[in-house]
């Protein structure tokens, strides 16, 4: 009789013992010209992530100029007095670097990574965008033909469609925040590079700017890189830009985008809430993601698991402009799509779910599930650079102090249920909400106003 081999197996590995986690605490300097920076140490990071913020805010626009902050945002990558657009592309590539940039309510932010070796000619270029950037008339010109290229294409994308249309419907036609982020058709059509170069000599200095550098800084002299690359830039002193207040107009009410056809409805509803510097935060945190942050929602558990209406509905909460005084914003909302034939029962269980978590509040064990989730994944969200040096630059634009994020993650695990049932129902009133569709109104429209969930209006999807 043949013996049967015999294996012997590597003792399987076990769990090391847990370490304690934080978010991690920047330090604080300032350059001779006036920068602020945040810079943080992660060992092992060795893809540098770099975050600039300009006080160059959406309400700075012209009249008329809506979208020339991204314009300007896109061309600080398009030639400096050192290189042409080619050159400074080919520049970034031959160091491994890549560059982005943004433009949104709070100002302009431009976003490096680069391998650690690498930095000094990154920070080097990213430097020579910010202090003499081109802004020539024929790389401005394509800039804005890209960009008015891209409008048709975001009209024709419901989600861009239904955030367009609250963002109208929520805010004063005089306030920035009713317009389009990048600008209309009409707007961007008007810029040119006079206007970009206008823009940027008027709200573009390092006096009013903050840089935040985060990665494995081991054997790096920080100080003087940064002394040498963006303490090159020079600019006139001034003080930052007042925050204006945000005003909005909730009442319940029911817009639908009419797009003849459509075989789904695009919901998105939604209306203002506070920033972070209310004390409320965290509990909303925490009730809006039992609401509908993941799978387990009671949103997805009824329109998706029971009712089979959607492939998915979310609740969040996104900061729009932040104010030490209060007077900043976030938008609280609720987005998904349904199948058109569904769209005034979804509707109608939406409502139920609301009014139902108003009557009976969340449980134990959604509060649980929903602190770890938050919380206990914290360490893997913030495992690069980027992430971390993203939240510090959040943590700037909006006025929050250098701790906020960790301090966030123990107020969310020391939130009862009682407070974040609270603070869920007060940010989603079933009679304070304003609900936009895009959908086929001959279809929506009738089983909508049916519902009584408030006056319902159709406008052409243009």
């Amino acid at each position: 009789m043949t013996e049967l081999a015999t294996m012997d197996f590597h003792p399987r590995p076990t769990a090391g013992e847990a370490k304690p986690w934080a978010f991690p605490a920047p330090e604080r300097a300032t350059l001779d010209n006036g920068l602020t920076v945040l810079h943080c140490h992660r060992p092992g990071q060795q893809l540098v992530a770099v975050e600039v913020l300009l006080d160059a805010p959406l309400d700075a626009e012209p009249a008329g100029l809506d979208g020339v902050a991204t314009i300007m945002a896109r061309a600080f990558s398009e030639g400096t007095d050192k290189h042409s657009a080619e050159e400074f592309a080919a520049e970034l590539e031959r160091c491994g670097a890549t560059l982005d940039a943004h433009a949104d309510h709070p100002g302009v932010r431009l976003s490096l990574e680069v391998p650690v070796s690498r930095l000094s000619k990154g920070l080097g270029l990213v430097a020579d965008a910010l202090r003499a950037p081109a802004f020539a008339d024929g790389e401005v010109e394509r800039l804005v033909r890209n960009r008015l290229d891209e409008i048709p294409h975001e009209l024709a994308n419901p989600s861009r469609r239904a955030a367009k249309e609250l963002s109208r419907q929520l805010f004063p036609a005089t306030a920035r925040m009713s317009r389009p982020r990048q600008g209309t058709a009409e707007t961007v059509g008007a810029i040119d590079a006079a206007a970009v170069r206008a823009f940027y000599e008027r709200h573009v200095r390092p006096a009013t700017a903050t840089a935040v550098v985060v990665g494995d800084l081991t054997g790096v002299d920080l100080t003087a890189l940064l002394g040498d690359t963006l303490g090159a830039w020079t600019g006139s002193a001034a003080q930052p830009r007042p925050v204006p207040p945000v005003t909005a107009d909730d009442t319940g009410r029911v817009v639908i985008v009419d797009r003849p056809g459509a075989v789904q409805t695009q919901l998105l509803i939604g209306r203002i809430g506070p920033d972070r510097h209310d004390r409320v935060w965290p509990a909303q945190v925490l009730g809006t993601y039992c609401l509908g942050g993941t799978l387990t929602s009671r949103l997805d558990r009824v329109l998706r698991e029971e009712k089979g209406y959607t492939y998915g509905v979310r609740a969040f909460g996104q900061v729009l402009r932040s104010a030490p005084d209060g007077s900043g914003a976030s938008m609280l909302a609720i987005s998904g799509s349904v199948d058109t034939p569904n769209t005034g029962p979804a509707l109608d269980d939406l409502w139920k779910v609301l009014r139902r978590l108003a009557e009976e509040g969340l449980t134990d064990a959604e509060r649980d599930v929903a602190v770890q989730n938050l919380v206990g994944v914290a360490p893997l969200k913030y495992e690069t650079a980027a992430a971390v040096a993203g939240t510090l630059a959040d943590q700037v634009e909006q006025h929050l102090p250098d701790d906020y994020q960790a301090t966030l993650y123990q107020q969310l695990a020391a939130t009862g249920t009682v407070e974040a049932t609270a603070a869920v129902v007060n940010a989603f009133p079933v009679d304070r909400l304003v609900t936009v569709l895009v959908g086929d109104a001959a279809t929506i429209k009738e089983p909508v106003e049916a519902l009584g969930i408030g006056e319902v209006t159709v406008v052409a999807a243009e």
